[in-house]
């Protein structure tokens, strides 16, 4: 079968996902507002209402009532981040909430039992397709530390915490703690055509939305992933580390020696990163997919192909899309595809076909399986995983 015959099946099957920008559904995120304010309203007023009760009968008298209205059934649903983030509070922790898994899994190593912690997206999500519930802008209000990204699919955010009060709140974005740089469009990408980029000159791209044989240049949008680079991630931590102590100063001296142990650690990932770099045959990586890791190729010195940008909305492929990368493989000899974890493996199962080449997966670590969450995988063993994969993808090593 060629690459050709293979690229028709998949666009027929549709089995390319197609994401969602959360910037399209501002006028659903305002009803939310409006529905969680009343969601808030409906169970202080049942609250008081029950404290007249016996004290023995207030947790059945509830229920009941719950199980007589549906609408209270959900109105108690969702609450339950709120008298998480008071239970939080009342056993003399931090209430600490997270978009996505980075920092989620950063304020964990930092925190340890100090904080109660909510990462919003769910395991196993994509978080280029994550649409926030009632239950989670009710997370982020009532929670005493707040950690984003920020950037154009975090849009959503700066619109939510722009309509509620702060009340005390701590709010930090990733992208605020580093040295950003631009989303990149590489010669032979795809861009997508439903990406808006502002200040896009009309001679970077062809008329047909930018396809292959375009010269690498900016799409001028920031590059959100600033996490995929191990050095990035130790200036993050170190940010959280004091916005962590800003909100609990109790525990200073427990969150400076578990930053001060963790820093420890990306350092020496940082360092097997730099050797298998240093000492490679090559320094080209080819992916069959979105490119998240600007950061770590700039980081690293690693040049690198790829079908779309790192936020590409639109992700089928086009024809001069995947004749470049095919011709690429085969010139450059790349023993492997490269695909992110959690993503459609249409496109590099595609090249590796056509190129007598396998498959490997680079963690980008924004988010993990249900299964490696529960099985306690930690974006310092996900890295782990992409330093022996950049062993035999740049250099052959087995």
């Amino acid at each position: 079968m060629t690459w050709s015959s293979v690229l028709r099946n998949m666009r027929e099957n549709k089995t390319i996902k197609r994401f969602i920008k959360p910037a399209r559904i501002f006028s659903w995120l305002k009803s939310v507002m409006l529905l969680s304010v009343a969601v808030l309203a409906t169970v202080s007023l049942l609250t008081a209402c029950s404290t007249q009760k016996d004290s023995g009968q207030q947790g059945s008298n509830y229920q009941g009532g719950a199980q007589q209205n549906s609408d209270q059934t959900v109105s108690g649903q969702q609450s339950s981040d709120r008298q998480s983030g008071e239970t939080a509070r009342s056993a003399g922790k931090i209430s600490v909430v997270t978009t996505i898994f980075p920092p989620y899994d950063f304020v964990r190593e930092i925190a340890g039992d100090r904080a109660e912690l909510k990462m919003l997206l769910k395991p196993g999500e994509e978080s280029h397709s994550y649409e926030p519930t009632p239950q989670d802008i009710i997370a982020i209000q009532e929670s005493d530390v707040f950690i984003y990204t920020g950037g154009e699919n975090d849009v959503w955010v700066e619109e939510i915490l722009s309509s509620m009060p702060e009340i005390g709140r701590l709010t930090l974005r990733m992208i605020d703690c580093v040295d950003t740089v631009e989303e990149e469009h590489v010669e032979g990408m795809k861009e997508s055509p439903g990406h808006d980029h502002e200040d896009h000159e009309e001679d970077d791209a062809d008329s047909d939305g930018g396809e292959a044989g375009e010269d690498t240049h900016s799409v001028h949008e920031i590059d959100e992933h600033v996490w995929t680079s191990p050095v990035n991630a130790a200036l993050i931590v170190e940010r959280i580390k004091e916005v962590l102590i800003q909100a609990d100063p109790s525990g200073e001296a427990v969150y400076e020696e578990n930053a001060a142990v963790y820093e420890e650690e990306l350092a020496k990932l940082d360092q097997e990163f730099r050797g298998v770099a240093d000492h490679a045959r090559r320094k080209l990586l080819i992916f069959g997919d979105r490119f998240p890791f600007r950061y770590f190729a700039d980081e690293y010195g690693l040049d690198y192909y790829a079908a779309f940008p790192g936020c590409a909305g639109d992700t089928e492929p086009s024809a001069a899309t995947m004749a470049f990368l095919i011709d690429k493989v085969k010139e450059e000899k790349v023993p492997a595809v490269l695909k992110m974890e959690l993503s459609n493996d249409d496109i590099a199962n595609a090249i590796a076909e056509a190129t007598g080449t396998e498959v490997k997966v680079f963690y980008s670590c924004h988010n993990l399986s249900a299964e490696d969450f529960e099985g306690g995988e930690t974006y310092l063993s996900m890295m782990q995983k992409n330093v022996e994969t950049l062993k035999e993808v740049l250099s052959g090593w087995r």
